[in-house]
Formats: C-alpha cells, sequence, structure tokens
C-alpha cells in the first residue's frame, strides 16, 4: 500500500477535436478553461494519411451525423491543425498562463509537435502499441510523457513502461493513465481500482500514475485523485450537444470550474490531524463533551 503525499491535483482540459476545426473555437476554449481553475490543455495531432489506409481515409464516417467531411478521412483532416497552428496555440495558452500539451497520434504528429518543446505530451490508448512512436518520444524529445492505457492488456502496459526503463527514463519522465475507453464510459466500466492496480505494479517505477475519465459528472474524478491518482484528464466543451463525437463525454466550464474546486477542497481535506484535538474542536469539547472523571485507585 502507498503512502501518499498529496500533492496538489494536476488537471488536464482536454479540448482535443471539440474545437470542431475552428481556430477561434479553440482559443475561446483555452480562455474558459482557463476561468475554470484548470492548470494544463490538451490537444490532439494525426498526419492522416499516415494513419490511415486508402480505403479507411474513403470510408465514410461510421456515425454520418457528426462527420464534418464526405468521407472519414476528410472528416479527420478538416479537424487537424497544422504545426503553425499548433505553435500558435502554444503561445495563446503561455499568454493566458496555461500549460498547453497534445496527444500524437503517428511519428509525424509526435516529431513536429516535439519540435514545439511542450513540457509534457500524450500518447493515447489507441496509439500506446506504436513501439516506433514511443521511441521517438523517448529518444528524441525531452519532456514528460504521458501515456493512457485504455484497452491496454497488462502485457502491453509492460511493454510501454520497460521501453523508457530500458533508457533509465520512466521514473524520471513516464506517467500512466488508468482509463476505460468509451464515450462516455458507465460508471460500472470505470473500474477505479486499476489505480490501485497500477501503484502495485508500476509505483515506483513510473513517474506518476493518474486518471483518464470519459464518464458522466465529476464525483468519479475526485476518488480517483483520493486513490492516488496525480493527473485528472477530463474532455472538455462549451456545449455538449455541439456536433462531434466526444462532446458527450466532455465537461462543460461549469463542470469543470466544480471539478477543480472538489479536487482542491479534496486536496485539503487529506490530511491527519496533528494533534489528538484540533484548535477547532477545543472550544465544542469544552462546551459539549462528557469528558470521563479520573479513575480513582486506592
Amino acid at each position: 500500500m502507498f503512502a501518499f503525499d498529496y500533492r496538489p491535483p494536476e488537471v488536464v482540459a482536454e479540448i482535443g477535436c471539440n474545437h470542431m476545426g475552428s481556430l477561434d473555437i479553440a482559443k475561446e476554449l483555452i480562455e474558459l478553461a482557463r476561468l475554470s481553475g484548470v492548470q494544463h490543455v490538451k490537444f490532439q495531432k494525426r498526419t492522416v494519411r499516415e494513419l490511415l489506409s486508402p480505403d479507411e481515409y474513403a470510408a465514410p464516417h461510421p456515425n454520418p451525423r457528426n462527420s464534418f467531411g464526405d468521407s472519414y478521412g476528410e472528416h479527420r483532416e478538416f479537424l487537424e491543425f497544422d504545426q503553425a497552428q499548433h505553435a500558435e496555440l502554444q503561445q495563446f495558452c503561455r499568454e493566458n498562463g496555461l500549460d498547453y500539451s497534445t496527444s500524437v497520434w503517428d511519428v509525424t504528429a509526435a516529431r513536429e509537435i516535439a519540435a514545439l518543446a511542450p513540457t509534457g505530451i500524450k500518447v493515447p490508448s489507441a496509439c500506446n502499441n506504436d513501439l516506433e512512436l514511443l521511441e521517438v518520444l523517448r529518444d528524441e524529445y525531452d519532456g514528460m510523457v504521458h501515456v493512457s492505457f485504455g484497452m491496454t492488456t497488462h502485457a502491453e502496459e509492460r511493454r510501454v513502461v520497460e521501453l523508457f526503463e530500458g533508457k533509465g527514463q520512466a521514473r524520471d519522465r513516464l506517467h500512466v493513465y488508468a482509463c476505460t475507453s468509451g464515450y462516455p464510459v458507465p460508471f460500472e466500466d470505470v473500474a477505479l481500482l486499476e489505480i490501485n492496480r497500477l501503484y502495485e505494479a508500476y509505483g515506483d517505477r513510473v513517474h506518476s500514475v493518474c486518471f483518464s475519465g470519459h464518464h458522466l459528472g465529476i464525483a468519479v474524478d475526485v476518488a480517483a485523485y483520493a486513490l492516488g491518482a496525480r493527473w485528472i484528464e477530463r474532455h472538455f466543451t462549451k456545449d455538449r450537444t455541439w456536433k462531434g463525437t466526444d462532446h458527450a463525454a466532455s465537461l462543460e466550464p461549469t463542470g469543470l470550474q466544480k471539478l477543480v474546486r472538489d479536487l482542491h477542497a479534496t486536496h485539503k481535506a487529506l490530511t491527519r490531524k496533528d494533534t489528538e484535538i484540533l484548535e477547532i474542536e477545543q472550544e465544542q469539547r469544552e462546551k459539549l463533551k462528557h469528558v470521563a472523571a479520573p479513575t480513582v485507585t486506592s
């Protein structure tokens, strides 16, 4: 059992593709995230022609109502920002006092984002078996590497950790995320105790154990933090009814603000009493407490 020191939570608002291909909406979401009190925002970067086969590119979107193009490939291209636009977003984050990061889905995207030297880069659950991608981030990038373990076997998890341990980097650089890949995830599938399992397996081998949630509400995130998750990541949007597949599993500004508030309140509460009777209790003890008379011995 790990004894946590319960540092203040690191909260990530994942904007991802919820900007719907608009740089102006992306910047508005950054501003709304700042007002909600988070420290970090995260986007996504794909090289669509590298990720998709010609047949996959030409196929229709599985949910046409959410598509921004005539094919799935065109839909994905519509939602992409180029490297210069990501640099612009990174600068806008700096101006708003936020840390910029991005999930990268392929080697080209990894190199393009690494060239911007953000403090962290994320590998999504879908890509954590891409050893070339992981090696690029390990060997060609100096910042923190965050990896989600949704839809991932234990053997695949070990391979990720061992890849970074092979260069002596896991403890210094690798953050691993308990995650269930679904949008949204019903509570019975959130599997919060995976946080405990990751601590048992890797708690002394990686930089931190974290939690990426795709559920509804915010209670689960507070529980994840209490279980020891250092970073809490949630999808973020301005309006959950907007077009796109991720909005339904996202928090709106009011929800994100309440999450940040509750996580920091929980951080303050996760202590032990430093004396048997706290100062706040003393007055109540004198007024209300029935103190047993001392035992008389003959």
